[in-house]
């Protein structure tokens, strides 16, 4: 085993085991023979201190809410000085020998100093460019000072680790034009552990004749504005007369924004075609996505929307299911037209075309499912598992 008696320190602002990201890639080290000390926030109800196989987890007790950007700077200064502080600490007992850093926020990395002075590795694992999103949540111009100092910031914290893991080539092709160079980061997708998501081929029972049953419409993910979920509302209002059958379900955390999208729904007559189900956790996820017909990725377009690459696509791939999805560059740079059904980001209108052609050609939706499924067959994360372990291996070599 690549890991055999490493231990690993691991800083992640989000709660585990609820993002995937982190717990992939704690499982993955753990089956290599890796121990891994995790900080993380805390859940509502969860343990301050938890021991589990492999795993010895610290969660500090700060609400993830999104609010101004000045309440997550003191959130992110308060995380970051307590990771520090306790990663300084337990060096102090016993060396690490790696350090894994999930942003965001990408100074998170300077918990890692002190490990890093007594000989720790350190990975930057960036799921996402913060001057990009910054730009996108808080509407900053892309030359502001804010956005400026997070570019900043981003260069200081890739010059403070040795390896950095980011989600795409969209997001690779950022960060070396402007913080390093190219080999110092490595592509890992963000793809479904496929013993949560098991592969499942496209059915080939599916008849162009429903018999009046409903057209699922599924769409699941972080309920905010960015994410579109009011383009595929107004879409699905938009098709009431031409495909009378088609219902969407949604799954997510509640937020403000899901509850001015249900007012929204009232308002428009949809109440009987919406249904709102709530957060599903990812073991039950799969079997939601089997019950849908279709999953929508229903993105505005916006800089950060334009470089990401959903999972969701590939849970809904792994499943069998076709997908309406915008024709971004995070996409793109993976997807055909023929692997995908494409529609124009947050034009609602196209979207709508594009859920009516998937409802009334199922055959062919579903032979574009099939070639769906040929791409992400390339980016298990089986394969993506392995380059991950593969560039973190290296670090010791």
């Amino acid at each position: 085993m690549r890991f055999a008696g490493k231990r690993v320190a691991m800083v992640t602002f989000s709660a585990y085991p609820f993002d995937p990201r982190p717990r992939r890639a704690i499982d993955a080290l753990i089956s290599e023979g890796a121990s891994v000390d995790l900080i993380c926030l805390g859940g509502d109800g969860q343990a301050s201190h938890e021991t589990l196989p492999g795993i010895t987890v610290t969660r500090i007790p700060l609400k993830h809410i999104r609010r101004g950007k000045w309440n997550y700077a003191f959130r992110y200064s308060a995380f970051i000085f307590i990771s520090m502080a306790l990663f300084a600490l337990r060096t102090t007992r016993k060396r690490y020998d790696l350090v894994h850093v999930h942003n965001m926020p990408d100074v998170l990395v300077a918990s890692s100093i002190i490990p890093k002075w007594f000989g720790a590795k350190v990975v930057l694992d960036l799921h996402d460019p913060m001057p990009e999103l910054m730009t996108t949540i808080f509407n900053a111009a892309p030359d502001g000072g804010s956005v400026k100092l997070l570019k900043r910031l981003e260069k200081w914290s890739i010059a403070r680790a040795h390896l950095v893991v980011t989600v795409n080539l969209a997001c690779k092709h950022i960060f070396s034009r402007r913080s390093c160079g190219p080999e110092k980061i490595a592509v890992v997708m963000n793809s479904p552990d496929t013993r949560i998501f098991p592969y499942k081929p496209v059915d080939e029972t599916v008849s162009a004749d429903k018999n009046g049953k409903p057209f699922v419409i599924m769409y699941h993910g972080s309920l905010v504005e960015r994410n579109g979920l009011e383009v595929a509302i107004d879409a699905l209002a938009q098709i009431q007369k031409s495909e009378p059958n088609a219902i969407l379900h949604v799954f997510g955390g509640r937020t403000e924004f899901l509850d001015r999208m249900m007012n929204k729904v009232r308002e428009l007559g949809l109440e009987n075609r919406v249904t709102y189900f709530g957060p599903k956790n990812l073991e039950h996820l799969y079997s939601e996505i089997d019950k849908c017909d279709i999953g929508v990725i229903p993105n505005h377009r916006n800089p950060f929307t334009d470089i990401n690459t959903p999972t969701r696509i590939f849970e809904y791939l792994a499943r069998g299911k076709a997908v309406i999805a915008p024709s971004t560059s995070g996409i793109v740079d993976y997807f055909s037209a023929d692997s995908l059904i494409f529609f124009e980001a947050g034009d609602a209108n196209d979207l709508a075309k594009q859920i009516e052609f998937a409802a009334g050609n199922p055959e062919k939706a579903l032979e574009i499912a099939r070639r769906g499924q040929l791409i992400y067959k390339e980016h298990t994360w089986e394969m993506e598992r392995e380059t991950l372990l593969s560039r973190m291996s290296a670090l010791f070599s």
